[in-house]
């Protein structure tokens, strides 16, 4: 027998990674899907822009339909000089303060309402077909109604913000009530529990992910109720500047404001995103396949 077999076959021996290197490992895995999809984003994002600079000034007319550069313009000409009715500042923090608000008293009530039909059927039953005639109902009716009864001041707005943002929260909190285990409230009644403990302590934790989930996109439906509010009657907010700017044909400047609630749209996004997470750090946490699987 050779007297080298021994080390041979310690050689073949797999090497076995360590828990760093392998969390090492998905660190980097994780840093690179990153950065591969920021330049995806990113090169997505020139090819756009850059098709359009060259189609307004080759085929199409950039008076219609504008061009990056002069809606660049526009925006600077705003951020440095100023609107023709004040601040950009100002007209985007009215804007703003006209969907919180709105978005504040609509979550609110969409959840309370939510949750307490969601935990009472007798009472859901009799006021479904209210619900449902009122969900139906044309927002920009609404809207043009509220600016009659309430003015061109902040409660129109608030007011259509509001009913946009009740119903987008309404449903799921309503289907985050009915989706507790069952096993869970009847165990914790068996053990003494009041209606409220069972209200606070396994209904309303069971319902926060449904509920969250709903307030990514009623914000969105904030600011839209916020602008559409606008549009329709006010003194000032974004709504009111893309009023005028389309009035005078500066489509350039429909752009800008359209930019500028998207920005704004994407960071309070980014806030409530923020929010969730840690919120909800004690739910399990999906794998990133699984993730991808989902979408």
């Amino acid at each position: 027998m050779s007297l080298e077999t021994p080390s041979v076959a310690a050689e073949q021996l797999p090497v076995l990674e360590t828990e760093q290197d392998v969390l090492a490992r998905a660190r980097r895995s994780a840093a690179r899907h990153r950065r591969n999809v920021w330049l995806l984003r990113l090169a997505i994002v020139v090819v756009w822009l850059g098709s359009w600079e060259l189609a307004g000034r080759y085929w199409i007319d950039p008076f219609f339909y504008s061009m990056p550069s002069k809606i660049w313009q526009r925006l600077a000409e705003w951020f440095t000089t100023g609107t023709d009715f004040g601040s950009i500042w100002y007209q985007i923090l009215v804007t703003v303060e006209e969907a919180f608000i709105g978005f504040v008293l609509g979550a609110i009530a969409g959840v309370l309402c939510g949750v307490v039909l969601g935990r009472s059927r007798y009472l859901a039953e009799v006021l479904a077909p209210f619900i449902k005639a009122a969900n139906a109902m044309p927002r920009i009716v609404l809207a043009a109604l509220f600016v009659i009864w309430f003015g061109l001041g902040l409660s129109s707005k608030v007011a259509t913000v509001f009913v946009l943002v009740f119903f987008a929260v309404f449903f799921n909190a309503f289907t985050g009530a009915r989706e507790v285990d069952r096993n869970l409230i009847d165990n914790a009644r068996i053990l003494g529990a009041t209606r409220w403990q069972v209200l606070r302590s396994i209904v309303l934790p069971s319902a926060t992910s449904w509920i969250l989930s709903s307030l990514h996109v009623a914000f969105g439906f904030a600011l839209i109720g916020a602008v559409v509010g606008e549009y329709t009657g006010a003194k000032a907010g974004m709504g009111f500047l893309i009023a005028n700017a389309q009035g005078t044909f500066d489509t350039a400047g429909v752009y800008g404001g359209m930019l500028i609630v998207m920005v704004v749209a994407l960071f309070a996004e980014w806030a409530i995103g923020t929010a969730e997470r840690r919120l909800l750090r004690w739910r399990p946490q999906m794998s990133t396949d699984e993730g991808n699987r989902g979408i």
